[in-house]
């Protein structure tokens, strides 16, 4: 594995950029600044590489972004009901930033933080974040982590671990986009998507889950089978409508804490390109980059357009913490918040 290493100036201080090469020339560049994947170059059925995750010419666009492109948000990745929750008999209230809700852990959520950076002996990348007691209104001093490989096999990994000292919660992922056409070639609509997923979790029109579990089959929100993204993108269905597309999280079949199971396959049936996710985490957040447009400009240099990524997010249920029949996201001191996330490429003849 060739490792390369590199420094950005910024307004919070220099980026470190890796550079992760495996012995096929395949490539994974990460990112201090939130944890970030900022591109993963895999080659198509005739061995072509190309970049298949959205990101940013400059990596300083990578603060504050809309999309959360490729970064680890926290310290509660996805939206928490009117910006509270209660623990300990004691309420808790968060920055509002998704219309009436708090998202991602907040405008200065780990997303936005330039994360300390080791590469390992064994070649993995780890990054580590201290988030204070009281940071975005959270309680608690945490210590969170996020350690990636790639391998020779194309796969990348990533563990992501936190630990307390006070009752808090946390919830990780990573909000990579992808489009296995290529980064910039445009619309993800015609690739296919298969979950082993059925059930969904309905939302009210601000996306905060309603608590109920739904079946996906007879409806939209079915990717059991494989089909394109674009398939039932426009259907009049209340999930579909509130989202302006696909922006809901599914319940993975068969999970259990800590064992790593395959939950989704992207396909893109042009280049043969094919992504693999595997989770220890509860659920899967499927979202069809439907507010991209506006965004940064991207590698090639133009800004994205909506529908040109779509993000596969393994995390906890969303808003769990004000719905107790969710997998818990509390963490106690003495605990460790240990989850595992694989996005495994191969070509498709």
């Amino acid at each position: 594995m060739n490792i390369e290493k590199k420094t950005v100036a910024s307004s919070k201080g220099d980026v470190t950029i890796i550079t992760l090469t495996n012995a096929s020339g395949a490539k994974v560049t990460l990112s201090s600044l939130g944890a970030c994947i900022v591109g993963v170059e895999v080659p198509d059925r005739e061995g072509k590489l190309e970049d298949v995750v959205l990101g940013y010419a400059d990596v300083t666009d990578y603060y504050y972004d809309g999309p959360c492109a490729g970064k680890v948000p926290g310290r509660v990745a996805n939206r928490i009901d009117r910006g509270h929750f209660v623990l300990d008999g004691k309420d808790y209230e968060l920055a509002i930033n998704n219309g009436p809700n708090a998202l991602h852990g907040g405008p200065e959520g780990f997303q936005n933080q330039i994360w300390d950076v080791e590469v390992t002996p064994e070649g993995k990348v780890k990054f580590t974040y201290f988030s204070k007691d009281g940071e975005e209104g959270y309680p608690g001093n945490l210590t969170a982590t996020a350690e990636y490989e790639w391998t020779d096999d194309c796969e990348l990994k990533l563990h992501l671990g936190a630990t307390t000292d006070a009752h808090t919660i946390v919830n990780l992922t990573n909000h990579a986009y992808f489009n296995l056409a290529g980064h910039d070639s445009g619309s993800v609509l015609d690739l296919t998507l298969k979950l082993d997923a059925h059930l969904f979790l309905p939302t009210t029109d601000s996306l905060i889950p309603t608590g109920n579990l739904e079946a996906v089959k007879g409806t939209p929100m079915d990717f059991t089978k494989a089909k394109t993204l674009g398939a039932d993108i426009k259907a009049e269905f209340p999930a579909l409508v509130f989202g302006k597309g696909y922006d809901n999280c599914y319940v993975i079949d068969g999970w259990n804490p800590g064992e790593l199971r395959h939950c989704a396959t992207l396909e893109d049936p042009k280049s043969g390109r094919v992504l693999d996710v595997l989770t220890t985490q509860p659920g899967v957040q499927i979202y069809t980059g439907n507010w991209l447009a506006g965004s940064p400009k991207n590698k090639a240099g133009r800004p994205y357009e909506d529908y040109e990524g779509v993000a596969i997010e393994c995390q906890g249920l969303p808003d769990s913490i004000n719905h107790p029949q969710f997998p818990s996201v509390e963490l106690r001191p003495g605990e460790t918040y240990s989850e595992d996330i694989v996005f495994k490429f191969s070509t498709k003849h």
